[in-house]
């Protein structure tokens, strides 16, 4: 297999890793330009706020609390300027870096769709806090969460800064197994580099679609058990998940083809190793010269060459003659005997 062979063989995990990276690439665009739709799509949770009923949470306040006057005329049918006064929006989505909030707006068909206004800036190792967002931090819906919703909360931070963490990694070691690739062009020891950066990039890329898919199907369940009294709801994204496991998938492959790259598929001509008798071995041999090893006849054989009957005894038999004329069956005696290179005297 020639360079043309190699680099057929170099070109399938190559063009499946840059797949990956650019599945990557994708899941970190979400969120990042509120004017467009295709990145405003690719969230992982999605946050329903626009039914949002803020009475309920007088059932939860203690009877000292709800005999204050005019405590009922707040929270029983003031819902819209509550949420107005707090700055909640309809919807909010949650992607890598920062949310995006907006409006729910209808659409031709009847329905409604997500009208996305707001994106907030970008954080390493985001995560979303709905009472700092809807800024309930001190305010009478605070005191009356429910104690799992905080707990999960933070365990949600903790989780999401080592998603966070594994999505830079599997970037970063996909791009990095993208420029080590180019030397697997040259040799299968460049594709033996290239197979140990994919095992890390493939694995950081399988812990980043994991956290992510586990995480947020967690949230969503917490979440909706503990809101849904105030009419919040979640859900998981579709699009961003797609994605992410495209990426493992283009990953996984990759890793495989590289590895099948670095024990086969070698950049060498069989001819030129000197396999075959095509004209580049021809060429060779040529360019030798007449001084070239070749098989010598057998001296054992009478000889003759290899292929030939080995001796034969028996009555009658007569042992062939060397071209010298003299019958090797007189090796041994020193008149009839032939000794190149040694003379005697007369």
């Amino acid at each position: 297999m020639g360079k043309a062979g190699r680099f057929a063989c170099i070109f399938t995990p190559m063009a499946l890793t840059i797949a990956s990276l650019i599945c990557l690439i994708i899941v970190g665009l979400g969120g990042t330009n509120k004017n467009n739709s295709t990145y405003n799509n690719l969230y992982f949770f999605r946050a329903d706020t626009s039914n949002i009923d803020l009475s309920s949470a007088i059932a939860d306040l203690p009877d000292v609390a709800k005999n204050i006057p005019g405590v009922d005329d707040v929270l029983d049918g003031t819902t819209k300027a509550a949420t107005s006064a707090l700055g909640i929006a309809d919807v909010y989505h949650v992607s890598l870096w920062n949310y995006c909030s907006g409006d729910l707006k209808k659409n031709g068909s009847g329905g409604t769709t997500d009208d996305i206004t707001f994106c907030s800036k970008h954080e390493n190792e985001f995560w979303f806090n709905p009472v700092e967002v809807w800024h309930l931090n001190g305010t009478l819906t605070d005191h009356v969460l429910d104690k799992q919703i905080k707990d999960g909360l933070n365990t949600y931070k903790t989780v999401a800064k080592w998603m966070f963490i594994a999505y830079i990694v599997a970037l970063i070691s996909t791009i990095v197994e993208i420029l080590v690739g180019i030397l697997a062009l040259f040799s299968r020891l460049g594709s033996l580099a290239t197979t140990i950066i994919s095992t890390i990039s493939t694995l950081f890329v399988i812990a980043f679609a994991l956290t992510s898919t586990i995480l947020y199907s967690v949230l969503t369940g917490t979440f909706n058990d503990a809101l849904k009294k105030w009419n919040i709801h979640g859900k998981m994204g579709h699009n961003i998940y797609v994605t992410v496991w495209l990426a493992v998938v283009f990953s996984l492959g990759a890793g495989l083809f590289w590895l099948f790259s670095s024990c086969c598929c070698s950049g060498r001509s069989d001819r030129i190793k000197g396999y075959g008798d095509g004209p580049t071995r021809r060429k060779f041999r040529d360019e030798q010269g007449p001084y070239q090893y070749e098989r010598v006849e057998s001296p054992v054989r009478g000889g003759q060459g290899y292929g030939a009957p080995p001796y034969q005894s028996g009555p009658g038999y007569q042992p062939p003659h060397s071209h010298h004329g003299v019958p090797l069956g007189n090796v041994g005696n020193k008149s009839t005997a032939y000794e190149p290179f040694r003379h005697e005297s007369a």
